[in-house]
Protein backbone atom coordinates (compact mmCIF):
# COMPACT_ATOMS: atom_id res chain seq x y z
CA UNK A 1 0.00 0.00 0.00
CA UNK A 2 1.47 3.20 -1.34
CA UNK A 3 1.57 6.17 1.59
CA UNK A 4 0.32 9.08 -1.09
CA UNK A 5 0.89 12.89 0.52
CA UNK A 6 0.33 15.36 -2.65
CA UNK A 7 -0.38 19.03 -3.76
CA UNK A 8 -1.83 20.01 -6.98
CA UNK A 9 -0.43 23.43 -8.68
CA UNK A 10 -3.40 25.81 -8.93
CA UNK A 11 -2.20 26.50 -12.37
CA UNK A 12 -4.94 26.38 -14.13
CA UNK A 13 -8.61 26.15 -13.96
CA UNK A 14 -11.22 23.79 -16.17
CA UNK A 15 -14.01 25.39 -18.28
CA UNK A 16 -17.28 24.94 -16.24
CA UNK A 17 -20.72 24.92 -18.06
CA UNK A 18 -23.22 27.34 -15.71
CA UNK A 19 -26.59 26.23 -15.04
CA UNK A 20 -29.53 29.09 -14.75
CA UNK A 21 -32.46 27.78 -13.13
CA UNK A 22 -35.54 30.15 -14.05
CA UNK A 23 -38.77 30.70 -12.66
CA UNK A 24 -39.37 30.59 -8.53
CA UNK A 25 -40.86 27.23 -7.15
CA UNK A 26 -44.62 28.01 -5.55
CA UNK A 27 -46.73 25.45 -4.00
CA UNK A 28 -49.52 26.88 -6.73
CA UNK A 29 -47.74 25.78 -9.25
CA UNK A 30 -44.96 23.09 -10.50
CA UNK A 31 -41.25 23.97 -10.60
CA UNK A 32 -39.60 24.71 -13.88
CA UNK A 33 -35.86 24.20 -14.66
CA UNK A 34 -34.55 25.82 -18.18
CA UNK A 35 -30.60 25.80 -19.23
CA UNK A 36 -29.83 29.25 -20.97
CA UNK A 37 -27.98 29.12 -23.89
CA UNK A 38 -24.37 29.57 -23.55
CA UNK A 39 -21.29 30.07 -26.18
CA UNK A 40 -18.50 27.01 -26.03
CA UNK A 41 -15.68 27.55 -24.64
CA UNK A 42 -12.33 27.00 -25.44
CA UNK A 43 -10.27 24.63 -23.83
CA UNK A 44 -7.81 26.35 -21.30
CA UNK A 45 -4.74 24.52 -19.75
CA UNK A 46 -5.02 21.55 -17.08
CA UNK A 47 -2.91 22.33 -14.01
CA UNK A 48 0.78 20.82 -12.75
CA UNK A 49 0.76 18.23 -10.74
CA UNK A 50 3.21 17.40 -7.92
CA UNK A 51 3.14 14.66 -5.90
CA UNK A 52 5.30 13.03 -3.32
CA UNK A 53 4.84 9.15 -2.24
CA UNK A 54 6.71 7.98 1.04
CA UNK A 55 7.34 4.78 0.86
CA UNK A 56 8.99 2.31 3.27
CA UNK A 57 12.36 2.35 1.93
CA UNK A 58 12.21 5.76 -0.31
CA UNK A 59 10.31 9.11 -1.15
CA UNK A 60 9.19 9.81 -4.59
CA UNK A 61 8.21 13.11 -6.24
CA UNK A 62 6.53 13.38 -9.45
CA UNK A 63 5.52 16.15 -10.96
CA UNK A 64 3.00 15.42 -14.14
CA UNK A 65 2.91 17.89 -16.76
CA UNK A 66 -0.42 17.88 -18.80
CA UNK A 67 -0.45 17.33 -22.84
CA UNK A 68 -3.42 19.91 -22.23
CA UNK A 69 -1.33 22.22 -20.19
CA UNK A 70 0.10 25.66 -21.11
CA UNK A 71 3.60 24.34 -20.71
CA UNK A 72 5.98 22.47 -22.29
CA UNK A 73 9.06 19.98 -21.31
CA UNK A 74 12.71 21.23 -22.88
CA UNK A 75 16.13 20.03 -22.09
CA UNK A 76 18.63 22.73 -21.34
CA UNK A 77 22.78 22.10 -20.95
CA UNK A 78 25.17 24.02 -19.21
CA UNK A 79 28.90 24.51 -20.81
CA UNK A 80 30.33 23.11 -17.67
CA UNK A 81 27.73 22.27 -15.13
CA UNK A 82 25.42 23.95 -12.92
CA UNK A 83 22.79 23.63 -9.83
CA UNK A 84 18.86 22.73 -10.34
CA UNK A 85 18.22 26.52 -9.12
CA UNK A 86 20.77 28.44 -11.37
CA UNK A 87 19.43 26.44 -14.46
CA UNK A 88 15.73 27.42 -13.12
CA UNK A 89 16.66 31.04 -12.68
CA UNK A 90 18.58 31.41 -15.91
CA UNK A 91 15.53 29.86 -18.07
CA UNK A 92 12.86 31.06 -15.55
CA UNK A 93 11.95 27.83 -15.20
CA UNK A 94 9.11 26.22 -12.77
CA UNK A 95 10.85 22.99 -12.42
CA UNK A 96 14.20 21.61 -13.49
CA UNK A 97 15.13 17.75 -13.45
CA UNK A 98 18.04 16.16 -13.84
CA UNK A 99 19.16 15.31 -17.62
CA UNK A 100 21.57 12.69 -19.23
CA UNK A 101 25.00 11.10 -18.07
CA UNK A 102 28.14 13.36 -18.26
CA UNK A 103 31.46 12.68 -17.51
CA UNK A 104 32.53 14.68 -13.78
CA UNK A 105 36.31 14.51 -14.71
CA UNK A 106 35.97 16.62 -18.27
CA UNK A 107 32.32 17.66 -17.73
CA UNK A 108 31.34 16.37 -21.16
CA UNK A 109 28.23 15.20 -21.85
CA UNK A 110 28.24 10.93 -22.49
CA UNK A 111 24.50 11.70 -23.92
CA UNK A 112 22.99 12.93 -27.04
CA UNK A 113 21.46 16.35 -26.15
CA UNK A 114 19.51 18.18 -28.98
CA UNK A 115 18.33 21.67 -29.11
CA UNK A 116 15.88 23.26 -31.10
CA UNK A 117 16.78 21.07 -34.32
CA UNK A 118 20.51 21.11 -33.48
CA UNK A 119 23.37 18.88 -31.83
CA UNK A 120 24.69 19.98 -28.54
CA UNK A 121 26.03 17.35 -27.37
CA UNK A 122 27.51 14.74 -29.14
CA UNK A 123 29.27 11.43 -27.06
CA UNK A 124 31.52 10.68 -30.33
CA UNK A 125 32.82 14.08 -29.05
CA UNK A 126 33.68 13.24 -25.73
CA UNK A 127 37.83 11.73 -25.61
CA UNK A 128 37.41 9.86 -22.08
CA UNK A 129 34.53 8.05 -23.84
CA UNK A 130 35.40 6.96 -26.98
CA UNK A 131 39.17 6.28 -26.14
CA UNK A 132 38.23 3.95 -22.81
CA UNK A 133 39.05 0.41 -23.85
CA UNK A 134 36.78 -1.02 -21.18
CA UNK A 135 34.16 0.86 -23.46
CA UNK A 136 35.27 0.14 -26.45
CA UNK A 137 33.05 -3.18 -27.28
CA UNK A 138 29.66 -1.17 -25.75
CA UNK A 139 30.21 2.06 -27.80
CA UNK A 140 27.23 0.70 -30.64
CA UNK A 141 25.20 0.47 -28.29
CA UNK A 142 25.88 3.51 -26.18
CA UNK A 143 25.85 5.58 -29.05
CA UNK A 144 21.94 4.50 -29.75
CA UNK A 145 20.71 4.91 -25.80
CA UNK A 146 17.42 5.61 -25.33
CA UNK A 147 16.64 9.21 -25.36
CA UNK A 148 13.59 11.41 -24.92
CA UNK A 149 12.18 13.30 -27.62
CA UNK A 150 9.77 16.46 -28.78
CA UNK A 151 8.33 16.27 -32.35
CA UNK A 152 6.90 18.78 -34.42
CA UNK A 153 4.61 17.31 -36.42
CA UNK A 154 2.54 19.48 -38.30
CA UNK A 155 1.00 22.61 -35.96
CA UNK A 156 1.05 20.25 -33.26
CA UNK A 157 3.82 19.03 -30.92
CA UNK A 158 4.24 16.10 -29.25
CA UNK A 159 6.60 13.92 -26.64
CA UNK A 160 8.11 10.51 -27.06
CA UNK A 161 10.60 7.95 -26.20
CA UNK A 162 12.79 5.99 -28.41
CA UNK A 163 16.19 4.97 -28.83
CA UNK A 164 18.86 7.41 -30.66
CA UNK A 165 18.81 5.83 -33.78
CA UNK A 166 14.96 5.47 -34.49
CA UNK A 167 13.66 7.22 -37.28
CA UNK A 168 11.21 10.05 -36.76
CA UNK A 169 7.40 9.71 -37.34
CA UNK A 170 6.35 10.51 -40.66
CA UNK A 171 5.18 14.73 -41.41
CA UNK A 172 7.22 14.91 -38.18
CA UNK A 173 10.54 17.25 -37.37
CA UNK A 174 12.60 16.51 -34.20
CA UNK A 175 12.81 19.62 -32.07
CA UNK A 176 14.47 18.49 -29.10
CA UNK A 177 15.92 15.37 -27.51
CA UNK A 178 17.75 14.88 -24.28
CA UNK A 179 19.91 11.15 -24.06
CA UNK A 180 19.55 8.44 -20.91
CA UNK A 181 18.72 5.29 -20.22
CA UNK A 182 18.11 2.26 -20.42
CA UNK A 183 14.46 2.13 -21.21
CA UNK A 184 12.34 0.77 -18.41
CA UNK A 185 8.90 0.18 -19.78
CA UNK A 186 7.63 -1.38 -21.64
CA UNK A 187 10.60 -3.46 -21.20
CA UNK A 188 13.74 -2.85 -19.51
CA UNK A 189 16.33 -2.58 -22.54
CA UNK A 190 19.64 -2.29 -19.47
CA UNK A 191 21.33 -5.25 -21.82
CA UNK A 192 20.72 -3.68 -25.10
CA UNK A 193 21.98 -0.44 -24.09
CA UNK A 194 25.39 -1.60 -22.77
CA UNK A 195 24.51 -0.45 -19.35
CA UNK A 196 24.63 -4.33 -18.42
CA UNK A 197 26.87 -7.80 -19.93
CA UNK A 198 26.29 -11.10 -18.68
CA UNK A 199 28.54 -13.97 -19.02
CA UNK A 200 27.39 -17.35 -18.45
CA UNK A 201 24.81 -15.55 -16.70
CA UNK A 202 27.34 -13.83 -13.91
CA UNK A 203 26.83 -10.06 -14.18
CA UNK A 204 30.51 -8.60 -15.56
CA UNK A 205 28.84 -4.84 -16.23
CA UNK A 206 26.78 -2.46 -14.37
CA UNK A 207 27.41 0.76 -13.62
CA UNK A 208 24.41 2.04 -12.72
CA UNK A 209 24.43 -0.35 -10.04
CA UNK A 210 20.34 -1.38 -11.46
CA UNK A 211 19.99 -4.69 -8.61
CA UNK A 212 21.19 -2.14 -5.84
CA UNK A 213 19.06 0.14 -4.11
CA UNK A 214 19.79 3.66 -5.01
CA UNK A 215 18.42 7.15 -5.85
CA UNK A 216 16.87 7.14 -8.94
CA UNK A 217 15.10 9.71 -11.93
CA UNK A 218 13.30 8.66 -14.75
CA UNK A 219 10.77 10.40 -17.64
CA UNK A 220 7.89 8.93 -18.81
CA UNK A 221 4.46 8.91 -21.03
CA UNK A 222 0.77 8.52 -20.09
CA UNK A 223 -1.53 6.80 -22.76
CA UNK A 224 -2.77 10.65 -23.14
CA UNK A 225 0.52 12.15 -24.33
CA UNK A 226 0.71 13.56 -20.35
CA UNK A 227 4.70 13.82 -19.57
CA UNK A 228 5.50 12.20 -15.78
CA UNK A 229 8.50 13.01 -13.97
CA UNK A 230 10.11 10.56 -11.34
CA UNK A 231 13.01 11.68 -8.82
CA UNK A 232 13.42 8.89 -5.94
CA UNK A 233 15.13 9.90 -3.03
CA UNK A 234 17.32 7.85 -0.52
CA UNK A 235 16.10 8.30 3.34
CA UNK A 236 18.48 9.90 5.54
CA UNK A 237 17.85 7.58 8.38
CA UNK A 238 19.38 4.57 6.39
CA UNK A 239 21.05 5.91 3.71
CA UNK A 240 23.25 2.72 2.75
CA UNK A 241 20.11 0.82 1.94
CA UNK A 242 17.54 3.01 0.71
CA UNK A 243 16.18 3.68 -2.87
CA UNK A 244 15.12 2.06 -5.69
CA UNK A 245 16.13 -0.91 -7.82
CA UNK A 246 15.35 -1.07 -11.25
CA UNK A 247 12.67 -3.50 -10.85
CA UNK A 248 11.17 -1.45 -8.01
CA UNK A 249 11.20 1.63 -10.14
CA UNK A 250 9.63 -0.38 -12.87
CA UNK A 251 6.63 -1.84 -10.45
CA UNK A 252 6.34 1.45 -8.85
CA UNK A 253 5.45 3.15 -12.46
CA UNK A 254 3.58 0.36 -13.24
CA UNK A 255 1.52 1.01 -10.43
CA UNK A 256 0.82 4.84 -11.59
CA UNK A 257 -0.71 2.95 -15.18
CA UNK A 258 2.76 4.16 -17.17
CA UNK A 259 3.41 2.09 -19.98
CA UNK A 260 6.53 4.36 -21.30
CA UNK A 261 9.68 5.19 -19.30
CA UNK A 262 12.95 5.81 -19.66
CA UNK A 263 15.80 6.00 -16.57
CA UNK A 264 17.75 9.42 -16.74
CA UNK A 265 20.96 9.94 -14.54
CA UNK A 266 20.72 8.82 -11.29
CA UNK A 267 22.64 8.23 -7.80
CA UNK A 268 24.16 11.84 -6.75
CA UNK A 269 23.14 13.42 -9.84
CA UNK A 270 19.12 13.22 -8.90
CA UNK A 271 17.37 15.80 -7.99
CA UNK A 272 14.30 17.75 -8.62
CA UNK A 273 13.45 21.88 -8.57
CA UNK A 274 9.98 22.78 -8.33
CA UNK A 275 8.77 26.58 -7.44
CA UNK A 276 11.36 27.55 -5.50
CA UNK A 277 12.99 24.62 -4.05
CA UNK A 278 15.10 21.88 -4.51
CA UNK A 279 15.16 18.30 -3.57
CA UNK A 280 18.01 15.75 -3.37
CA UNK A 281 18.03 11.82 -4.44
CA UNK A 282 21.27 10.87 -2.84
CA UNK A 283 22.09 11.01 1.30
CA UNK A 284 25.18 10.60 2.36
CA UNK A 285 26.82 8.34 4.91
CA UNK A 286 25.50 10.84 7.46
CA UNK A 287 22.27 10.94 6.16
CA UNK A 288 23.33 14.69 4.54
CA UNK A 289 21.93 15.26 0.77
CA UNK A 290 24.25 15.19 -1.98
CA UNK A 291 24.46 18.22 -3.77
CA UNK A 292 26.06 17.78 -7.33
CA UNK A 293 26.09 19.99 -10.33
CA UNK A 294 25.02 18.64 -13.33
CA UNK A 295 25.50 19.07 -17.19
CA UNK A 296 21.96 18.73 -18.39
CA UNK A 297 18.11 18.93 -17.34
CA UNK A 298 14.97 19.11 -18.50
CA UNK A 299 12.44 21.93 -17.92
CA UNK A 300 9.20 22.92 -17.42
CA UNK A 301 8.31 26.47 -19.20
CA UNK A 302 5.14 28.25 -20.12
CA UNK A 303 4.35 27.60 -23.30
Amino acid sequence: MWRLSWVVAGLGSLAIALLVFAGTPSAQSPTSQTVSPTSPQPQQSLPLQYKTYTLAHSVVHTLLIPAQSSFVVVPALSESVDTLDSFAKQYGAIAVLNGGFFDPTNQKSTSYVILEGKLAADPKLNERLVNNPDLSPYLSQIFNRTEFRRYQCGSTFRYDIAPHNAPLPANCQLIDALGGGPRLLPDLTAQPEGFVDTVNGEVIRDPLGSNQPNARTAIALTQTGDVLWVMVAQKSESPTDSGMTFTELIAFLKTLGIEQAMNLDGGSSSSFYYKGKTWYGKVGTEGDPVQRPVKSVLLVLPN
